[in-house]
């Protein structure tokens, strides 16, 4: 190592000073923010009527006994009764769509939703991906 390059341990202790100047420069702007922002006004917080949201409790608990029809459709096929007839344990049935795609959700007959089967605890469950928007007319646009 010639005498004018400084040693790797002169280096990093130089380039550890330059760190702590600019960490101390940003300490720095950032009290000068803090004092900035101290001078300016209180926020002035809304104030929430409670009364409104136990009211709206009380209408949600009126819906929590009535019972929807939920459907969940894997896919659609067409077959013929003498096929129908013919379908026995572990006979497959092909379907409209490919595992993976979105599977269909109905409530009381209307298309809400599409989601994805999963399983959890060794059961079938459905994790909604997509809520579709209600038309005009009262049914979901697809």
């Amino acid at each position: 190592m010639s005498q004018d390059q400084p040693s790797p341990e002169d280096a990093l202790a130089d380039a550890q000073t330059q760190v702590n100047d600019m960490v101390d420069q940003v300490r720095a702007a950032a009290k000068a923010e803090v004092a900035k922002d101290d001078s300016a006004a209180a926020v002035q917080m809304p104030v929430f009527d409670t009364t409104a949201v136990a009211k709206q409790a009380r209408t949600i608990d009126l819906l929590s006994d009535v019972n929807l029809n939920v459907k969940i459709e894997l896919g659609r096929t067409r077959l013929l009764v003498e096929d129908v007839l013919k379908l026995a344990a572990g006979a497959i049935v092909e379907l409209d769509k490919l595992a993976g795609d979105p599977v269909d959700v109905y409530v009381n007959d209307r298309h809400v939703a599409r989601g994805e089967v999963l399983v959890l605890n060794d059961n079938f469950c459905v994790r909604i991906n997509e809520i579709l928007a209600p038309t005009a007319e009262g049914t979901v646009a697809a």
